[in-house]
């Protein structure tokens, strides 16, 4: 079975992010708004991947500071298995 989405903590030397990569790139821009919601977000980018054996692209959440990265990715993935349980798409 293939999941909706991935997220994975990046540590750079500037600030840790939250990477989400979706099997679905076309609901990048609705998972992103759904993200909005979280006080915790400092803000969202939409970008291209360039890593191998992932998708085209992936939803980067820049945390505000002081947030506990791992209590946030846990929020955050336990929000988008909620999206997707409640997002009932044609198939």
């Amino acid at each position: 079975m293939h999941l909706p989405f991935r997220s994975e903590i990046r540590n750079s030397p500037k600030q840790q992010t939250i990477k989400i990569y979706l099997g679905d790139e076309s609901l990048d821009e609705k998972i992103k708004k759904h993200l909005e919601h979280f006080n915790e977000i400092d803000f969202i980018e939409i970008r291209e991947t360039v890593e191998q054996n992932r998708s085209n692209e992936n939803i980067t959440v820049f945390l505000k500071d002081d947030v506990d990265i791992v209590k946030m990715q846990k929020a955050i993935d336990s929000s988008l298995w909620w999206y997707f349980e409640e997002d009932v798409v044609d198939e």
